[in-house]
């Protein structure tokens, strides 16, 4: 698919010089690439390494370790049910069950529409809030079958599109450094190199 475009190139050397070592930039810059396609393209990691001084590898062997990195295309909206013990025990199987049903595919499935992957998933750290399961990595808690069908036809309709974005994008806010800031990172490596 892509490289970095111009506009998320210069955002990526914004990202990597808040750090001391460029390679500590890796893991938001992951999502920056996964943001601009809807997931990590095999020409995004290249051009990471090339950006931080790493080989794609590397890149690749980072991405993969954690499951919110996808490299392939998904559905825009990308529901993972959790079936660990604490959902399980409150209907979490039954969820995931009734999701297949409901959008007509298996977990690890994308609807023909291209609309919805789901995905069955271990904790999600909601245990309390059981059967819970996320949206694009946004937290629906106590979530009944009725509730999954309701939120699934609000998608369709777009009646949560300033809730939840397309997949890839992790806040919907920049977090951008002041002058003040910019570059601290290089400034504080380049003072433990001096030593």
């Amino acid at each position: 698919m892509a490289r970095l475009n111009d506009a998320n190139v210069a955002i990526a050397k914004e990202i990597i010089g808040r750090f001391p070592r460029p390679k500590s930039a890796l893991i938001p810059l992951l999502h920056l690439a996964q943001e601009q396609d809807g997931h990590v393209t095999t020409e995004a990691m290249a051009h990471l390494a090339e950006l931080i001084g790493i080989t794609p590898a590397e890149v690749y062997g980072t991405a993969s370790f954690y499951e919110m990195f996808k490299f392939e295309p998904i559905g825009r909206y990308c529901v993972n049910v959790c079936t660990n013990i604490s959902c399980q025990l409150v209907g979490g199987w039954e969820l995931l069950e009734h999701a297949e049903h409901s959008l007509g595919v298996k977990a690890g499935s994308t609807t023909t529409d291209g609309m919805f992957t789901l995905e069955d998933v271990e904790c999600i750290a909601a245990c309390t809030e059981a059967p819970a399961l996320q949206v694009n990595y946004r937290y629906r808690y106590r979530v009944t079958p009725a509730e999954f069908d309701q939120m699934i036809a609000d998608l369709r309709a777009g009646a949560l599109d300033h809730e939840i974005p397309p997949h890839g994008t992790l806040a919907t806010v920049r977090q951008r450094t002041t002058d003040r800031w910019a570059n601290v990172g290089v400034e504080a490596q380049a003072a433990v190199d001096a030593r």
